[in-house]
């Protein structure tokens, strides 16, 4: 006996993917994207005059949605092609209309328009999560924009930055997302009624040889399922370089997701800021005290699996020969769906963490006062030789304190003196007070502030306040 568990079944369900992505790749949606499109073409040969009655079109739309699996799967199995199978299953539900299903079309009028329309759609949806996750760390990047914390090069201290600061890098890169999922929407163009290798030929015999009902039958089509323009010319298929496209945008949102997710792992090493830990929540089997950042692992992973995914559509545009071959099938199938669920997994999981930072202010001073005096050396160095101190002379000193401060730290494990050590050399007429006041992180951090607000009301304006009626996402994590 068969179990539900017996059988693979995609992580991407299971675990990862949105129910809302899900439906846009199931079967239900694409066989109703099917029944939309003859629909559409049946009513648009009606408008240009070939002999459909308006009671054939209300019977296409009476069983439009009520998909009848049963007698499609086994007529499939016994013609071996999946669009005939359900041209058939339709046709039996609409009798009065079986004559007209699919007239004058190829297999690609409805399995790419579908695919064309299911992948624009799903573009929506990845749209609203990126710009809620943007909200998130905008919201963020405000909250923090003047808490000052050590800046990295190379993974090592360098100049202090803000908390604020280094989340608008990460707001950034998703700007640059939504500019170009932006941009891919902006020209989206469906494949329309263009015939076995793209010829129209078909349809210039249904109209008699009349090239102006063709090319007006082709706008018709699209205009019925919600677009404004059409490929000018295609082979069988729609250029499968738009596949490679599309799933470059996504590749862009695993990048920026994954670049985050990174840092949220160093710094949650550090115990600076750590992705949210609920109460329950067990972060190893093995040691009960830790706090693994696991969701942001999970981006990480995940991430990956998009990026090396894109590859698939680039090698599919770039192999396909003349006007169509079937081998981009199978592949698409599998790499276009799956690319979408896991972005859309990524940016739930990526809302979630963002929703739920949480800053440990303390640590972060903390971290700062072991570094800042190194940092502060050349502001005691100016102010030491506008009271008419010897450049030269300070520099040396500054670098022998320097380099015994350092081998206290590195050495012995112990705290920075180093400031201690300028304010016993009378060389710089240091005070504890005058000390206290250079060693003020704020005066380290330049614009960050600055920055950060001017940032945040650019991202405001430009893109947020756009898409207000669409923000305040849940994003619950499934496991």
């Amino acid at each position: 006996m068969t179990s539900s568990k017996s059988t693979y079944e995609t992580p991407l369900n299971s675990r990862y993917a949105s129910k809302e992505m899900q439906f846009l790749f199931s079967p239900d949606k694409k066989f109703r994207t099917w029944r939309r499109l003859w629909i559409a073409l049946a009513e648009s040969e009606k408008e240009l005059g070939l002999p459909i009655s308006q009671e054939q079109i209300d019977e296409l739309r009476r069983s439009a949605d009520d998909i009848n699996y049963e007698a499609a799967e086994a007529r499939e199995r016994l013609v071996r092609h999946d669009v005939m199978a359900h041209v058939y299953a339709y046709g039996e539900q609409c009798p009065a209309a079986k004559p007209i299903i699919h007239l004058g079309a190829t297999s690609c009028y409805v399995g790419d328009n579908a695919d064309v329309i299911i992948m624009h759609e799903a573009l929506e949806l990845i749209r609203e999560k990126l710009v809620n996750v943007m909200a998130a760390l905008a919201d963020f990047a405000i909250q923090y924009k003047s808490l000052p914390t050590l800046g990295y090069t190379h993974y090592q201290p360098a100049q202090l930055t803000t908390v604020g600061k280094r989340a608008t890098l990460w707001l950034q890169d998703l700007e640059m997302d939504y500019e170009a999922l932006q941009e891919q929407l902006a020209k989206k163009k469906l494949r329309g009624a263009k015939g076995t290798t793209g010829t129209q030929a078909s349809f210039l015999e249904l109209f008699d040889g009349d090239g102006e009902k063709v090319k007006k039958l082709d706008r018709l089509v699209a205009e019925k399922m919600g677009y404004s323009d059409v490929f000018a010319v295609t082979g069988q298929t729609y250029p499968r370089k738009l596949d490679s496209q599309i799933l470059n945008v996504l590749s862009g949102i695993a990048q920026s997701a994954h670049k985050f997710s990174n840092d949220i792992r160093l710094l949650q090493n550090l115990k600076e800021i750590e992705e949210p830990f609920e109460e329950n929540q067990i972060g190893s089997s093995a040691m009960a005290y830790k706090r693994n950042p696991m969701r942001s692992e999970r981006i990480a992973a995940l991430s990956r699996y998009v990026i090396a995914d894109a590859l698939n559509p680039a090698m599919t545009a770039s192999e396909q020969w003349f006007e169509r071959t079937l081998d981009d099938s199978a592949n698409k199938r599998i790499s276009v769906s799956e690319a979408f669920l896991a972005t859309d997994a990524i940016l739930g999981i990526y809302l979630n963490i963002a929703r739920g930072l949480v800053v440990y202010p303390k640590v972060i001073e903390a971290h700062l006062k072991k570094e800042l005096p190194f940092m502060a050396t050349e502001n005691i160095l100016m102010d030491a030789v506008k009271r008419g101190g010897d450049r030269q002379e300070l520099h040396e000193k500054i670098r022998v304190h320097s380099m015994a401060a350092a081998a206290r730290v590195k050495t012995e494990g112990l705290e920075n003196d180093l400031i201690d050590r300028l304010v016993a050399d009378k060389s710089f007429g240091l005070t504890p007070d005058l000390a206290e006041e250079i060693l003020d992180a704020s005066r380290f951090v330049g614009r960050a502030p600055a920055q950060t607000e001017e940032y945040v009301a650019h991202i405001r304006t430009a893109i947020l306040d756009r898409w207000k009626d669409r923000l305040g996402m849940q994003a619950e994590l499934n496991v």
